[in-house]
């Protein structure tokens, strides 16, 4: 029989959960009575930030194909081409490696992240289902979403035509604080700027002066903390509205440092864990120019040219990447604060944890063993209802791929479980009152 989508989603998060050393080929036999399309081409997720285990180069198996089929094609904004706050989501529409329209399906965007940049099944299931949830259509027939501005009709074939989505889906442009949110690397805070989709230049510029040349990803990345630890502070010294939830913030915010080095750097014989060269960097952020005097055309981001991505068996996957949000946190415990201003620069409170999740968790110990993973992934499923509310006519079911990752992505860590918030604790934030999406 015919799997529906949700379940055919379901299905796919829950296998990566439980088995994430499965053998793509065999992942590919299993949904193959189920879809038409393959499986997605990458391999058994690494389960390390950055494994002390010696990487080798394959350049074959790791060149990323910018011809043919994914030769760039710049977008055609006017005509309704979406481009968002995410360059790597914007690179893969230039290229194709989804469609160019900047409208996907959630099992295309898993297969692209895997496919172009070396994201590991789990990461990327667990991202293209959440945002398809909270920011796309999960009822449509090919659950989706849009990488920038809202979808009006038709979006992936079916949204407002029946499926029972109420409205027209925000996409991530529409995200903020639930997906996309404040203290960005490139990006401005909501309430500053105007937007969170347009790349500030004075801050790239200050990304682009941290980073280290000549030096391997990894410690690229480790160079880059002072540089993540100005932007938190510039938001609360300047955004009386900054506001940092649990995912938008504690979880997201560090993407936009993590992500560059992990799955933008070139790989290659001398640098096989990748180094990420500054003309690299200005490609994926398109940006053009030199220092002092850069220019930022949006929606033009690009992949290099004989560019490579991470080794085979080194996909970037959940676990590395909390490895590298509690790198930075173990440094500036404030990383992990949920919390916000309280309506003036400078008012930075942080939430009670322990008060918050009525005893569940202690934010002392939220860097402690799996601790954070079970925090953050139970308040984004307790408080998934509160969010969504009116967008779909069948919340449970919309619901249904959300509720059943996280069970799966929990399975077997042994977390406390969260049974009630206290979210009375939310209302002192005016950056929370103004857009309380918050997760």
């Amino acid at each position: 029989m015919l799997f529906s989508p949700i379940t055919l989603l379901v299905l796919l998060f829950s296998l990566a959960a439980a088995f994430p050393r499965m053998d793509p080929k065999t992942l590919q036999q299993l949904f193959k009575r189920d879809t038409k399309s393959k499986a997605c081409p990458f391999a058994q997720a690494n389960t390390h930030g950055h494994s002390k285990r010696q990487i080798g180069f394959d350049p074959v198996a790791q060149r990323v194909s910018t011809t043919g089929k994914y030769a760039w094609k710049a977008p055609n904004l006017e005509a309704g081409d979406k481009r968002g706050p995410c360059p790597g989501l914007n690179a893969l529409a230039n290229h194709g490696y989804i469609p160019h329209n900047g409208i996907a399906p959630a099992t295309t965007l898993i297969q692209a992240l895997g496919e172009a940049y070396g994201m590991a099944l789990d990461l990327a299931t667990f991202l293209a289902i959440y945002g398809t949830v909270f920011n796309g259509d999960a009822l449509s027939l090919t659950p989706g979403y849009s990488i920038g501005g809202p979808a009006n009709i038709g979006l992936l074939g079916g949204v407002l035509s029946g499926t029972g989505i109420t409205r027209t889906p925000s996409g991530l442009s529409g995200s903020h604080n639930n997906y996309e949110g404040d203290t960005s690397a490139t990006r401005g805070d909501q309430y500053l700027f105007g937007n969170n989709d347009l790349l500030q230049i004075p801050f790239f510029q200050q990304y682009y002066d941290a980073l280290l040349e000549n030096t391997p990803a990894p410690q690229q990345y480790s160079a880059l903390f002072r540089f993540r630890q100005s932007r938190f502070n510039y938001s609360i010294e300047n955004n009386p509205y900054f506001f940092f939830p649990q995912f938008a913030g504690v979880l997201v915010a560090p993407a936009g440092f993590a992500f560059p080095p992990a799955m933008m750097s070139n790989h290659s014989a001398q640098y096989p864990q990748g180094y990420l060269d500054k003309e690299t960097f200005k490609s994926f952020f398109a940006v053009t120019g030199g220092s002092g005097n850069f220019k930022y055309q949006p929606g033009y981001e690009r992949i290099p040219d004989n560019w490579y991505k991470r080794a085979v068996g080194t996909e970037y996957s959940i676990p590395a990447f909390l490895l590298d949000v509690l790198e930075y946190a173990r440094q500036d415990p404030r990383l992990l604060s949920v919390g916000g201003n309280t309506g003036t620069p400078n008012s930075f409170t942080g939430i009670d944890i322990t008060a918050l999740t009525k005893g569940v968790f202690n934010g002392a110990t939220l860097a402690q063993g799996n601790n954070l993973q079970c925090f953050i992934f139970q308040l984004i499923q307790a408080e998934a209802p509160g969010v969504l509310t009116g967008l779909y006519s069948d919340l449970t079911k919309a619901l249904q791929p959300l509720t059943n990752s996280i069970s799966g992505a929990l399975g077997g860590l042994g977390c406390p479980q969260l049974m009630e918030l206290d979210e009375s604790l939310y209302e002192k934030y005016p950056g929370y009152k103004k857009n309380p999406v918050r997760l």
